[in-house]
């Protein structure tokens, strides 16, 4: 049986670099065209996703273009089997005229074309921030009620795709992803340990220790996606979320582990005070944490680095993620290769950037 061909659309941001690694060296793909407005070499790759995508095809374009999407899909000797969607904004707090055109109408037109193009099947990679932010553990089925911007368009994008006639779809929802190359997942809070480090200072939370913040590892995602490819049927959803139904706290006592801080949480009654002001509660603890920051990275010469300590107020808010991540276990066989968080898996995270230079050494030895 012939290997499939994919075709990644913004496979250079953390989940496609790790799926295109994934692809290579398992030899798992006839063919393989990564597509983003990003060029790898600027895109602060460590070694083992830079000798990946050396065997892949590269097409820089700007997805938003509809032209540019057609030229994305076109091949020689017919069209690609699997069309795995990672594009569109990932920043927070941008404005709505921004998700409107690079999560929605991207996500949309790269469905259109998949649809015509008669694609095996089309995985749009959504979000678990699409559901009501509940302490119970949502399903598939659960109640939606977005509390980001990026997860109000993207659920926009998914009742979109679900009426293009004849397009053969799957959605994934996961949780918080983290692993190598991480940027935004648990990676600022990393960040904001070291800061508290280099501080000599005791890290102070909003909220309380058991606010969920359910978690997925990249691989994992990595090889759901895959699983979904080939054996999900079209129009299914699956939630992506380990089973360590991981909270802040688990987070927290990880980071003060690996940085030898300590911790407190302010509570919900100072909390509720602080996000009555969101907008100055934020910026005053940026500010605090960024300048620290900034003098750990120039001790060692880190002139340019994605990793920052900075938490955006959409991020800040009592807003629980919580989902249950079993279905696709149920009815494909999946099982998560790493069903917790742990110290390791962090450090992994960190001796990764520390060996790319995007993460100073010395905040872990000081």
């Amino acid at each position: 049986m012939s290997k499939p061909s994919f075709l990644v659309l913004g496979g250079v941001g953390f989940i496609g670099r790790n799926f295109v690694t994934h692809l290579v060296e398992n030899d798992l793909a006839s063919e393989i065209r990564v597509v983003d407005k990003a060029l790898p070499a600027t895109s602060f790759m460590n070694a083992r996703h830079k000798a990946a995508f050396e065997k892949v095809e590269f097409k820089q374009a700007n997805l938003s273009v509809p032209a540019s999407i057609t030229a994305s899909f076109d091949k020689e000797g017919g069209d690609f089997d699997y069309v795995i969607n990672l594009a569109g904004e990932t920043k927070y707090s941008q404005s709505e005229a921004i998700y409107e055109e690079r999560v929605f109408n991207l996500t949309v037109n790269c469905a259109k074309e998949a649809a015509a193009r008669k694609v095996k099947k089309f995985i749009d990679v959504s979000t678990a921030q699409v559901y009501d932010a509940g302490k119970s553990p949502s399903d598939e089925n659960g109640k939606i009620k977005p509390w980001t911007a990026i997860a109000s368009y993207k659920y926009k994008a998914e009742q979109a795709i679900k009426q293009i006639p004849g397009l053969n779809y799957v959605i994934l929802r996961p949780a918080i992803v983290y692993g190598p190359a991480d940027i935004s997942g648990l990676t600022p809070r990393l960040v904001v340990g070291a800061v508290y480090k280099q501080l000599g200072d005791e890290m102070k939370l909003l909220w309380t220790k058991d606010l969920l913040m359910n978690t997925v590892h990249v691989d994992d995602v990595c090889r759901a996606i895959l699983l979904v490819c080939e054996k999900a049927p079209a129009g299914k959803i699956y939630n992506l979320a380990d089973t360590g139904a991981t909270d802040q706290e688990k987070i927290t006592s990880l980071v003060c582990k690996i940085f030898g801080i300590k911790s407190s949480y302010h509570g919900s009654i100072v909390s509720n005070l602080a996000k009555l002001n969101l907008d100055s509660a934020t910026e005053e603890g940026n500010e605090k944490h960024l300048q620290p920051w900034s003098e750990l990275c120039k001790a060692e010469q880190i002139t340019s680095t994605p990793l920052s300590p900075y938490l955006d107020k959409e991020l800040l808010s009592n807003n629980a993620l919580s989902i249950d991540g079993s279905l696709i276990c149920k009815e494909l066989g999946f099982s998560y290769s790493h069903p917790v968080v742990t110290e390791e898996l962090l450090r992994d995270v960190l001796r990764l950037a520390i060996e790319t230079r995007l993460f100073p050494k010395g905040a872990l030895s000081m």
